[in-house]
């Protein structure tokens, strides 16, 4: 299709498409599907690794394991910004201001490491 109008005939017709396909697949799902399932005893119990609930549905959680996945995401990622930094280290265009930069990037994260280690956030108790 060429023309002015050609590139919005095309999108007209994918969208059209799409939306055919979403009415079919919902309208084969509402024809195939059973009117009234049956509800096996036992369906709706909470079931994990083979074993029986034992107890509430409710299970509180220590904060400390927040914590060490909160820092690990948040060393992980940041150790990821040093790898490309370490490929390029060693070319000719590589600055002294690009190597202040991450001297105070590395330095934040040695102030992050700092500041968890002397809150004692680190121990495992």
């Amino acid at each position: 299709m060429d023309g002015y109008l050609g590139s919005y005939a095309t999108l007209g017709l994918v969208l059209a498409a799409g939306v055919l396909l979403f009415v079919a697949a919902f309208g084969a799902n509402r024809l195939l599907s059973p009117a009234n399932p049956a509800e096996p005893p036992g369906k709706r119990i909470a079931y994990e690794s083979g074993v029986d609930p034992v107890g509430g549905d409710w299970a509180q959680a220590q904060i400390r394991y927040y914590v060490y996945a909160y820092l690990y995401v948040l060393f992980a990622v940041e150790a990821v910004f040093l790898f490309p930094w370490a490929l390029i280290f060693d070319r000719p265009a590589f600055s002294g201001f690009a190597l202040a930069e991450m001297g105070v990037f590395v330095a934040v994260l040695a102030l992050g490491i700092l500041y968890a280690w002397r809150k004692r956030i680190l121990t495992w108790t």
